[in-house]
């Protein structure tokens, strides 16, 4: 069994290799070139199933351990996404250090590119928060261990749209699960977050007739979802977790549900596409859980990119990359089922399953 850790478990002061071993991680690259200032991290969790997929990410942190804690903790829940959606690969995750809008260029991510082809298929990157396809495609002039390619380079393109399809199927199945129907028409949907994701999300809630309020921390973003749906609120930054809603999506950055914001929730669900949404998943799981809210597990929900990826390096075949996201909506319900079975947090159940198949592989199969 893959033992769970928390982030609070995690001391700025311990060594490296005490990080890895709380996590249980095979393997992490420190990756840094002067010359155009790339500062990155590449963590793989687990290769039982097959090698690791996981998006690489860019965000401006405020400390190296800050990124590599993001690092260790992405990482480890791409093991169980793709465990929970019966994919043959393991986890794996990088992080690039810098402002997503100001910090890149070619010569970035192509030496990113080298560093991932030195792992020699260990370990496949993919878009991630502040990536996009055009960032992946230099990244691919350095390396073949790639996916989310656009499609004039033999990719499916930007896999965002498929995650917000099973964030949606998840929300819908959690709405079944606390209300009794899945309809989301006139529910009130608080959209933390309205990237790539989180607005194609919007999309899909907007044309079912949910109420939808959404927040970020970009002003175009919000200017362009109004704009193309003028029935949306804008609520301000400091007032997401204290809003009336039935369901809550964090579709940004993770911890969201943590102490300060669990008491102030309004919600009956939370659903949404962001990693990690809970701060300490054994404290913040069992909070939600007493508190009578639904908690659709994130690394589950948000699989539909992952998904897509996997397509793409098998053999991409987008209506099939489709329904095994759709899919998503009856694993969640199992999901459900296990956890009123056996009163344990949803996070939970959701972690026993995907342990339970890694474990049963590990017998059969050697580590990639």
């Amino acid at each position: 069994m893959i033992e769970v850790k928390q982030v609070s478990d995690i001391k700025a002061e311990s060594s490296v290799l005490e990080q890895l071993s709380q996590f249980d991680h095979e393997q992490v690259l420190f990756c840094q070139d002067k010359t155009t200032g790339l500062k990155a991290i590449i963590a793989v969790h687990n290769t039982v199933l097959g090698p690791s997929l996981g998006g690489t990410r860019m965000w401006a942190y405020k400390s190296e351990s800050e990124a590599l804690t993001d690092v260790l903790r992405l990482s480890r829940g791409m093991t169980y996404k793709s465990s929970l959606a019966g994919l043959n690969l393991g986890g794996g995750k990088a992080v690039i250090i810098g402002d997503a809008r100001q910090d890149k260029s070619e010569a970035l991510f192509r030496r990113f590119g080298k560093f991932v082809n030195s792992l020699a298929g260990k370990y496949i990157t993919a878009e991630d928060v502040g990536i996009t396809t055009k960032d992946i495609e230099y990244v691919a002039q350095e390396t073949e261990h790639v996916a989310g390619l656009p499609e004039y380079m033999g990719g499916s393109g930007d896999p965002s749209p498929v995650t917000a399809y099973g964030v949606y199927m998840g929300m819908k199945a959690a709405a079944k699960q606390q209300f009794g129907s899945d309809n989301l028409n006139a529910r009130k949907v608080m959209v933390q977050g309205v990237g790539h994701v989180g607005a194609t999300l919007v999309d899909h809630l907007v044309k079912e007739g949910a109420k939808v309020m959404i927040s970020d921390i970009y002003e175009d973003s919000l200017k362009a979802i109004t704009k193309k749906h003028g029935g949306v609120e804008v609520v301000s930054l400091d007032q997401v977790y204290d809003v009336d809603m039935d369901i809550y999506s964090p579709c940004a950055l993770g911890a969201t549900v943590n102490d300060d914001t669990i008491s102030r929730l309004k919600c009956s669900v939370i659903a949404g596409a962001a990693n990690n949404q809970l701060a300490n998943e054994v404290i913040h799981g069992k909070m939600v859980m007493d508190k009578g809210i639904v908690y659709a597990p994130d690394f589950l929900v948000n699989a539909g990119g992952i998904i897509n990826c996997y397509w793409e390096v098998i053999g991409y075949n987008r209506d099939a990359a489709m329904s095994q996201t759709e899919a998503i909506y009856d694993t969640t319900s199992r999901i459900f089922a296990k956890s009123a079975s056996d009163n344990i947090p949803t996070y939970l159940a959701a972690n026993q399953l995907a342990e339970a198949r890694i474990a049963a592989m590990k017998h059969v199969q050697s580590t990639y």
